[in-house]
């Protein structure tokens, strides 16, 4: 006897598409790590770096976030999508820088400060899916942070915190990439996914 068709399970018209954005994410991080800890700084350094910028970290989430809002899925989609953006803006600061033209300090401030607000509001969101998502998100809000108050005290200290983070990110979005991936295929929690550190509240019974 068939299913109602209430019943029938959804198709989605792409694959989960998150892999594909933390995959592109670690990559265009990795290619800053060099530059952050002092090496590559030349134009051929920079120029290589931007390229990745604009490939793994804009390309990459850009197309992850529009299959995942074609899934409805809104969290994630936003997310990519908004973050792919800044990615071009990266890849941009660094063709320029090699070829010695840098951004402005204070628009990059005050921009910062916005995704820095903007972050914080999806970490919360996310906690509600996972403690390893709220994790990541946690990462890049004190990446931000790390940002913004490098540019208002001139810390160096706080330029390694910037480059610890950016390290960590590599690291939390391979192991979620990877549980999404190899957890399904191999029947077991190969990588370990906890579950969410929020609660959502039940709707009122009438």
């Amino acid at each position: 006897m068939e299913q109602p068709a209430a019943t029938a399970p959804v198709s989605l018209p792409f694959a989960e598409s998150t892999p594909l954005g933390l995959l592109g994410l670690s990559i265009g991080c990795a290619a800053l790590v060099p530059i952050a800890l002092g090496h590559s700084l030349t134009p051929a350094g920079l120029r290589t770096a931007a390229m990745f910028c604009l490939l793994f970290g804009a390309g990459g989430q850009l197309l992850a976030g529009l299959m995942a809002l074609a899934n409805k899925n809104l969290l994630g989609g936003t997310l990519f999508t908004t973050f792919s953006f800044n990615w071009v803006m990266n890849w941009w600061a660094l063709a320029g820088m090699a070829e010695g033209k840098l951004p402005d300090p204070t628009i990059v401030l005050a921009v910062d400060i916005a995704f820095l607000v903007i972050f914080l509001v999806l970490t919360y969101a996310f906690g509600f899916y996972s403690k390893l998502l709220f994790a990541f998100l946690a990462d890049i809000d004190l990446l931000y942070l790390g940002r913004i108050l490098k540019e208002v005290t001139h810390l160096p200290a706080m330029g390694w915190l910037v480059t610890g983070c950016t390290i960590a990110l590599i690291g939390i979005s391979l192991w979620i990439a990877f549980a999404i991936l190899v957890n399904p295929a191999a029947g077991r929690q190969v990588f370990a996914m906890p579950g969410p550190i929020f609660t959502p509240k039940k709707p009122d019974t009438v």
